[in-house]
């Protein structure tokens, strides 16, 4: 027998037992005479599919929620792979499916489950994948939202997501449904190797093998333990982590959820919880609308600044309040904002002790960043969350609260870090020489306004009034690819400035 034989031919004979009827599911619709009047035909159909899904025929008509998630990959029960997904941070979510779905299903609710998967940031660097990154953001916030409208009978939505473009875009398409109740449940961190480097440090090996800063078979060990735990997202306060954190601060999640430890039983709690919450809030009748209004914007941009977040907050935020309606953040807004607000927490990538993300989660996480933020009064306390309560009622309790006792002794015991050496006082953070994240230059070249993460910045080319001033030769290029050649034959010197411009950029200047 040939390949193409095998390939066109059964290699059983259980193909061949073939049924073509079925008695279908047992019992019957819960029907009524006004249903079968008034009702939409969809409506009817979608109790009939209810139960030949396999829901009991006499609860198929029970209020529906449903939650969307970014999960990829395909898992075994006991975890192990049978197809992978695109990255870690979307490997493990379907457990935070199951757990809210199970417990929607013990409240008397039926779940509805969908997905849209998303791609990795840090897998498509340096390849044309990272032209589809983008894109990809508002794409999926328009198939989520399309999903939630093919629900018609959805009496709440729970978004589940993790990463850098699928976490803005399922809060993009929540911020949306202006009248529905929504809860988002971010998927988390994995953890950083006992001995190795964090998932940033990693992406630089082939620089470094390249400039014999590292050996072919330290290479090899470290990168294969970068990624210590298979979910969550990475170590670092990168764009996934801080978009965790944007999340909870504009009262979406749940108190303390962003950054929580990826499979463990407080990640697993959570998603229950947010069950428990959307579907309270389907019952106070409150929605989105209730929950984003121009302070919540306002108080996540204030937290962003005290954590030093990614840039990339500043495409992603604005996004978001479009979607919600809202007025967009301005330039002066971020100006004004960072210029008022400290950075107080010490975390990857930026120091300067460089602790991983979930060290902020143990130290107390956005809740205890917002005590701080709180006492300067920087923040408006009287907006609404998703667990139903205001901001200040949600703050007051946090503070007495055993949660944040037991979670920063863990802290202590387990990695010996004081968890004020994580998220610090102001006056701390000010003595450790901890400066603003984000600078937004104004000038002749940018006069709308530019964005620099000045914590990238080597402290030594700032001069006496911390001013960066750099010059040196210029070594241009017209592709990416090109620029990386460049650096790691080594024809990229200490001093030199590298310029990346599209031929369409210098058409437009010429």
């Amino acid at each position: 027998m040939t390949a193409t034989d095998d390939l066109l031919n059964a290699t059983t004979e259980d193909i061949y037992q073939v049924q073509t009827r079925a008695a279908g599911p047992i019992g019957q619709l819960s029907l009524t005479e006004a249903m079968l009047r008034e009702s939409p035909s969809g409506d009817l159909f979608g109790l009939s599919q209810n139960a030949g899904m396999g829901w009991n025929p006499s609860e198929a008509g029970r209020k529906q929620f449903l939650i969307l998630s970014t999960q990829g990959g395909v898992r075994a029960p006991d975890g192990q792979p049978i197809a992978l997904g695109y990255h870690t941070g979307h490997w493990e979510i379907g457990l935070l499916v199951a757990a809210a779905a199970k417990e929607l299903r013990a409240l008397g609710m039926i779940p509805f489950a969908a997905y849209c998967s998303d791609p990795c940031d840090g897998r498509t660097q340096g390849t044309p994948g990272m032209f589809d990154s983008l894109p990809y953001r508002n794409d999926a916030a328009l198939i989520f939202r399309r999903l939630i409208r093919s629900l018609p009978q959805r009496a709440g939505v729970i978004g589940v997501a993790t990463c850098d473009k699928g976490l803005p875009a399922m809060m993009m398409a929540l911020a949306a449904m202006h009248d529905l109740p929504c809860v988002l449940v971010p998927g988390g961190v994995t953890l950083p190797p006992e001995h190795g480097e964090d998932a940033g440090t990693i992406q630089t090996i082939g620089a470094r093998f390249a400039h014999g800063l590292i050996a072919l078979q330290e290479a090899a060990n470290l990168a294969c333990r970068a990624c210590a735990t298979p979910g969550g997202g990475c170590q670092f306060l990168g764009t996934a982590a801080t978009a965790q954190v944007i999340g909870e601060a504009l009262g979406m999640s749940l108190p303390h959820s962003a950054l929580a430890p990826s499979g463990q039983p407080v990640w697993l709690d959570m998603a229950a919880r947010s069950a428990r919450a959307v579907h309270q809030l389907e019952t106070q009748k409150r929605t989105m609308r209730d929950i984003l209004i121009p302070a919540s914007i306002r108080n996540a941009m204030v937290v962003h600044a005290a954590f030093g977040g990614s840039t990339n907050l500043v495409l992603h935020l604005p996004a978001i309040a479009h979607a919600a309606g809202l007025p967009r953040p301005t330039v002066d807004d971020w100006i004004t904002i960072n210029r008022q607000t400290p950075r107080i927490v010490d975390v990857l990538p930026n120091g300067p002790t460089h602790h991983p993300t979930v060290r902020a989660f143990l130290a107390g996480g956005v809740p205890e960043v917002m005590l701080h933020l709180r006492r300067l009064g920087l923040l408006d306390t009287g907006v609404t969350t998703v667990a139903g309560r205001t901001l200040e009622e949600i703050l007051d309790g946090w503070e007495k609260s055993e949660r944040r006792t037991r979670f920063r002794e863990i802290l202590r015991k387990q990695d010996g870090v004081d968890p004020d050496d994580v998220i610090m006082s102001p006056e701390k953070a000010r003595s450790r020489g901890l400066t603003n994240t984000v600078t937004f230059p104004r000038g002749n070249l940018a006069p709308e306004g530019s964005i620099i993460k000045s914590t990238a910045i080597d402290p030594l080319l700032a001069d006496a009034h911390g001013v960066c001033c750099k010059e040196g030769p210029a070594r241009m290029f017209f592709r990416e690819k090109d620029a990386i050649v460049a650096i790691k034959q080594g024809r990229i010197k200490a001093g030199d400035v590298m310029e990346c411009f599209t031929v369409e950029e210098v058409m437009r200047s010429l």
